[in-house]
């Protein structure tokens, strides 16, 4: 689905929201149950789309930045619903665990590659950095879930993919409407009404 880019003025910045707060666990399978362990660390790691990267309740250990595709960590609640954290997009990191657990699915939901960094290196500049934005976006994808009506999480929400994809025309939607409703804490039909709303 694309949509047309959106005036990059108007973002109100979700980032890749919750995402990294709560964030994406390492560990790590792969789409034929191959687990990469730290000997993998630096490797370009590539996935089919709906495949697996690490499962909620796997053991942690390394983190990954995009390269290609796009990744969706999601939690899955005790009662079977899933909550969508965020969307990582290319050059983003995810995989932060400092309990040593992922608390989230690590999904491709787009073919994608990974490039995977050891322990040694999550304390790295660039990788605080990344907690530490990720930190904030969290922040601003609870505002948004918790003050906004349903077309403004909508339109948070695609300011938000046109500032993550600045210079195309066209605003990517590689998430179905079903991940865009689970992460925004709406129904499909909602979503669904409030894209042909705005299309219109």
């Amino acid at each position: 689905m694309s949509l047309p880019a959106l005036d990059r003025e108007m973002t109100m910045t979700i980032q890749s929201s919750r995402e990294f707060a709560a964030l994406a666990r390492t560990a790590k399978v792969g789409i034929d149950g191959h687990r990469v362990g730290p000997s993998s660390v630096n490797a370009v790691i590539h996935y089919d789309v709906g495949a697996c990267i690490f499962g909620q309740g796997d053991r942690a250990g390394i983190i990954f930045t995009v390269t290609s595709g796009v990744v969706r960590l999601s939690h899955l609640l005790t009662d079977g619903r899933r909550q969508v954290l965020a969307f990582c997009m290319p050059g983003e990191v995810f995989g932060f665990a400092p309990d040593g657990i992922h608390e989230c699915f690590a999904e491709a939901i787009e073919d994608c590659s990974v490039v995977t960094h050891g322990q040694q290196e999550i304390f790295a500049a660039n990788n605080l950095n990344a907690a530490l934005a990720s930190l904030f976006a969290a922040q601003s994808h609870m505002l948004v879930l918790g003050r906004q009506c349903a077309a403004e999480r909508l339109a948070s929400f695609l300011l938000d993919m046109a500032k993550r994809q600045r210079g195309r025309r066209y605003v990517e939607l590689s998430m179905s409407r079903a991940d865009i409703a689970d992460y925004l804490g709406l129904t499909v039909e909602t979503v669904s009404r409030g894209l042909g709303k705005l299309q219109k």
